[in-house]
Formats: C-alpha cells, structure tokens, sequence
C-alpha cells in the first residue's frame, strides 16, 4: 500500500475508493489493484484491520495467543494490503457521500472532496444497542467496547465483571478472558427460552459450518469455569454515579450482584447511516432484527456505481467478509473494463467456492441468538437517545398519546436522533418502540432520514472545501 500522511496528498479522482479498513475493504482493495484499478482506501482508525483485526499489526505474540487463531489470521489479509500499491490515508473521516460518487473526507482539521469512478462502502457493522436501565452508568460498556480496550493495548478489566446478553461475541470475550487468566463474576445470558426451538429445523446446515466446532468448544470451556445464569430477564444496572449493582430475573427468581463492570452485547447490526443518506435502498430483515441495502452478490446497491461488501451489507462475519470484498473488487474491476470475461468467471467461482462454507448455517444464529423484544425497544426508565437524553417512557408517550408515526415524527417532537451519531444508538430502539405501539412491523415503521455531515466536523472545515483544491494548482 501507499500509506499518505496528508488529506493534499490525494488525488483528484481515483478509479475506486473504498470507505472502510477492515476484511472486506481490505480484501476489495487487494482484488482490485491486481487488476490495474486505481484504489483509494480511507479509515478512521489509526491503522488497518477493522474492528475484527484491530491492531493487527502491532499486536504480540502474547496478545495473538489470547485472542486466538480467528483473529491471527488477519494478518495474512494486511500483509496482501500492504504488498498491494493501493493509497491508504489513516485517520480519515468520510462525512458526506454523494450520489454522483464524490466524497467529503476529513482528517487533521482539513476536508477534501474527492471523486471515484466507483465507491465501495465497507464500513462493517456495529453493536446492537441494548437499552435497559442505568446502561449509561459508568462501569457500563459493551462487549465490543472491551474487546477494543484487549486488541488496541491488551488491557482487561477487573474480577467483578459480568458479561450480560446472547451471541457469540459475549461467548468469545468471555473465552479471551479466561485466556488472559483473567476471572469473570458470571454471564448472563439473555437467550430466550424458546429461540432452541425455532433454530433447531436449521441446525443441519449449521453442523456443516466451520463454527460449529469452534463454537461449541468455546461455549464448553466458558461454561466449566464461569458461573452462568440462563434464560435472564429485567435486566438492569444500577448504582449512584457509577455503577454497584447489576438487578435481573432468571430461574423465576430475583438476584442482584454487586459489580464494578457490566459488559452488554446481544449482536451486531450493519452500520446503514451513510448508504442511507446518500439515498441506497435499504430493508427490514425480520431474521437478523435489523436494516440491511438491497444489493446484489456483486454488491451493486440501487445507486449507480455504489457499492456495499462486508458485514454493512448482512451479518456473515470476518471470513465472508473477506469473500464478499473480493468479489465487490472482482465486480468493480470488471465494470471499469480492467479484467476480461474469462479471468472473471473463473475468479468469481473461486471465490464463491472459498465463502460458501462460512454462509452456512446463518440462520441458525440468527434465530437461536434472537433477542429479548424488552431489550430491543427501550424500557421506561432506561435512556433510549443517549445524545439528547430521552427517556423511555417519554418516547412511549409520544408515541401513544400524540400518534407519532415514526422516528422522523418522534425526532420532531423529542429530538431523539438529533445528536452527534445520527442516531445510530437510538434508531432501532425508536423504531422498535413505535412498532410496538402501533402493532406493525418495524419495517412500515421506517427509520430516520440521514443527511451530512455524517459525523461531527466543524463548520470551517466544510466553508474550507472548495479552497483547498484550488490551493494545489
């Protein structure tokens, strides 16, 4: 790769740019530079790999040991990106995406706007928020969050910590722990009762996929050495000004524990904000509970030249992120008349071979993993918008007694959504609860229209954008 240390060393225009560091913005990049087309890759973060391989690149072999061979195998996929003469800028914020393919990309207090033939949007996924009661306390984060903290710098967390929710990230988090010697109070999970019996007709397509094994030896060793609490409702976290005590119901009785750390996860959604404000169709998946762009295997979306790949697109995990990159890549390639007929149908069947085995079997997470609807939709007394600080009971209020239609309506009335993230830890909860209400699908329901800036940038630096190609002539 050609790592840029500065928003003037980009180029005007580029063949490809590729929003999102992680394995399918990676995987994307490598296939499309083998075939001559000029790609630019913008991250946030400080360096490549995503949430899933964070910190691949500097981590130890220490570290590596704790995290486990799934993650250690990101460093095969860096090291074909930084062989590759892809340009890659770090640090970059994309916070406007227009339909006509041009970019408004921030980074060190500067903005440029940027056009690409093609635009490949990799921006993975992100935790599901889980509102209950005190979820914004101190002491409180999300599994994900923890993980970070373990990738980035090998930090944990201390012995009274309680992992809280359903999916297998809270089963890997708590078998890296262990790992890192590092003891855990209890897991709470919040599985139904009842989802067994929905997965179990998809069980057969699960047996025949790689995580299968994986995940039952994971489950097996969490479950020998951490005191597990099944079927867990009425959650909540409590405490004055931090938090001191974790309250739930499980085995119909009430327990309470006292902790210093409670980390919530229940699954990842895709992170639709920035397809959604550039105007790509997107659609409610009742499987996965989330809204996920209407695309095609190639990740063509409904807006000329845009495409999705990786977890944004539906929740498949790293590997066929990896597999759903190259192919966007392979597409790409071919769109822009950079690869014959030929060497295209024989690399789309090589990678569609190499991914089938990590889709099978889906849908089995997907329903055993389901969850709770009381964790989906806000409680009363939980903070359903974090940003504007709207509770639940006021977001049932408007709903019910002034007959908000949707989240549009409802931001309206209560400014939910109208904070720094756009409403990426509020949009479901939101939808959910309206959905709820109205007795309809969170489908009819609707989500929030989103506009730039994507994310918070100053008002100067979007006055500053049409100087500053001025000021490299």
């Amino acid at each position: 790769m050609i790592g840029l240390n500065s928003i003037r060393e980009l180029d005007d225009r580029y063949g490809l740019i590729v929003i999102g560091a992680g394995p399918a913005g990676m995987a994307a990049a490598v296939e499309a530079r083998r075939h001559g087309v000029g790609t630019l890759v913008l991250d946030e973060n400080a360096a490549v790999g995503g949430q899933i391989y964070r910190s691949i690149t500097a981590t130890t072999q220490k570290r590596l040991a704790i995290l486990g061979k799934d993650y250690a195998k990101g460093a095969e996929l860096t090291e074909a990106f930084a062989a590759s003469d892809a340009a890659y800028l770090a640090r970059a914020t994309v916070w406007r995406l227009g339909a006509e393919r041009e970019v408004a990309v921030s980074h060190d207090g500067v903005s440029r706007l940027i056009k690409a033939d093609r635009i490949l949007v990799a921006t993975g996924a992100m935790e599901r928020p889980f509102p209950v009661a005190g979820w914004t306390l101190p002491g409180v984060m999300t599994a994900g969050a923890a993980q970070i903290l373990l990738k980035a710098s090998g930090a944990v967390l201390g012995p009274k910590t309680v992992l809280a929710g359903s999916g297998p990230l809270l089963w890997l988090l708590a078998s890296q722990y262990l790992a890192a010697k590092v003891p855990l109070l209890a897991i709470l999970d919040t599985t139904p009762k009842g989802n067994l019996r929905k997965a179990i007709a998809h069980l057969p397509g699960f047996l025949t996929s790689p995580y299968f094994r994986k995940g039952i030896g994971l489950m097996a060793r969490v479950q020998r050495a951490v005191p597990i609490y099944s079927n867990v409702e009425n959650l909540r976290a409590e405490g004055y000004g931090q938090l001191e005590h974790v309250r739930f119901r499980a085995a119909g009785r009430q327990h309470v524990l006292s902790v210093d750390h409670l980390l919530l996860h229940h699954g990842v959604v895709p992170e639709v904000n920035m397809l959604r404000s550039v105007g790509c169709d997107l659609v409610w998946d009742d499987e996965q509970m989330c809204w996920h762009p209407v695309a095609d295997a190639d990740g063509r979306t409904s807006v000329a030249g845009i495409y999705v790949a990786g977890d944004g697109r539906a929740i498949y995990g790293a590997e066929a992120a990896r597999f759903g990159g190259r192919r966007a890549g392979l597409e790409i390639a071919k769109s822009l008349a950079a690869v014959d007929d030929a060497t295209f149908e024989r690399t789309r069947a090589e990678i569609d071979k190499g991914a089938r085995p990590y889709l099978r079997g889906r849908i089995f997470l997907d329903r055993m993993f389901r969850p709770r609807q009381e964790h989906v939709a806000p409680a009363d007394d939980a903070i359903a918008c974090r940003c504007e600080e709207v509770m639940g009971a006021t977001v049932r209020d408007v709903a019910t007694r002034l007959k908000a239609q949707g989240p549009n309506q409802m931001k309206a009335f209560v400014r939910c959504g109208m904070g720094p993230c756009q409403g990426r830890q509020c949009s479901l909860g939101i939808t959910a609860t309206i959905a709820e209400i109205r007795g309809i699908t969170p489908g009819e329901v609707g989500a929030y229209r989103i506009r730039p800036p994507l994310k918070p940038i100053d008002v100067g630096q979007i006055a500053g954008l049409e100087t500053i190609a001025e000021d490299r002539h």
